[in-house]
């Protein structure tokens, strides 16, 4: 397979001006990264706010700057994006070269935006809180948190309206039609091999999260047993659905499932479900392998082996909708 992601036709708004919806929705993605970018720099920088005294962060100084220094390259990416989905030269940009981080955004992205509202919900119901580390002293200030996530939340809705509209614009003939429509040849037998695996090998993590949600401690360190709050069992929920949706959306694809729904509608839930295990489990995995006990806990190797395993499921849907992709746009492509 070598084809790669091209219009079938003349794309729409290649040299139109700038709508006023995208105007703002860019200005939305830009400005929104402006408090967290702030933040980290100012940590970079040796500034305290927003870290109380006693804080575990402050005994780590070198380490640390070297995390906020990467959060700020990442973050930075948004003000890229928002530019390359925006600009007339953003339509020239290799697919793969603009797919990959937009994939990785919306992996790092949509758990926050769903997640962080359930957990203020499931707060104001009763629920339990805590921003300290295990030996009791403040982590963050209660501030740095709602700052923060609001930012996060602002910059994925305006950064995936932004993708979405983009998308619509240069390969929205790849997701037309139903599912019963696509040509059998679409998905060929190594895709649907990839499904199947990572519907096996999700019950694994899916397995854990469920039972940690539920308030089991199979498996966890004793520095995450004893920092569990009802935010980390609204998160643990939220990884369990992400997963599921994952799993469906790559076998939809690879097996023509749900014959009615539109294209978009499996290749949606793979998109997004792909990228939020993945990335996840993979931030999970790195924030619990290099963080000192006293600060979050090491993982143990059941909580190791939980979030690789959901990287692999991740990689696999992953894969099952780029050979969907490409495919499809080998047979939409015009001689």
């Amino acid at each position: 397979m070598t084809q790669s992601l091209a219009p079938a036709g003349p794309v729409v708004g290649a040299s139109a001006p700038l709508s006023r919806t995208r105007w703002i929705l860019r200005a939305v993605a830009v400005v929104s990264c402006v408090p967290y970018l702030s933040l980290k720099i100012a940590w970079v920088a040796g500034s305290h706010i927003g870290i109380p005294e006693d804080s575990g962060l402050l005994d780590h100084r070198v380490s640390m700057a070297v995390v906020n220094s990467i959060s700020v390259l990442l973050d930075s990416a948004v003000i890229v994006l928002a530019l390359v989905l925006t600009r007339p030269w953003g339509l020239r940009v290799p697919a793969w070269l603009l797919a990959f981080p937009v994939w990785v955004a919306t992996g790092l992205l949509t758990p926050i935006m769903t997640g962080f509202p359930l957990q203020l919900v499931v707060r104001a119901l009763g629920g339990s809180t805590k921003t300290s580390s295990g030996g009791g002293e403040a982590f963050l200030d209660e501030w740095v948190f709602g700052v923060v996530y609001s930012g996060f939340i602002a910059q994925g809705i305006a950064l995936g309206t932004l993708f979405a509209l983009y998308a619509r614009d240069r390969w929205g003939h790849l997701w037309r039609g139903l599912v019963w429509e696509l040509p059998v040849g679409v998905i060929g037998a190594a895709q649907r091999v990839s499904a199947v695996a990572a519907g096996i090998l999700a019950l694994f993590p899916l397995t854990m999260h469920l039972l940690w949600a539920c308030g089991a401690t199979a498996g966890m360190s004793e520095g995450r047993v004893t920092e569990r709050t009802s935010d980390f069992y609204t998160l643990e929920t939220v990884y369990a659905v992400f997963l599921l949706a994952a799993v469906t959306g790559g076998c939809m694809l690879a097996f023509r499932l749900g014959r009615a729904l539109p294209v978009k509608v499996p290749l949606t839930l793979a998109w997004v479900g792909s990228g939020a295990v993945t990335c996840w489990g993979g931030w999970l995995a790195l924030a619990s392998l290099g963080g000192p006990d006293d600060i979050a806990g090491r993982a143990t190797p059941l909580m190791s082996l939980t979030y690789a395993g959901q990287m692999i499921v991740g990689i696999l849907v992953a894969t099952v909708g780029a050979y969907f992709l490409a495919e499809r746009s080998a047979v939409k492509r015009p001689a």
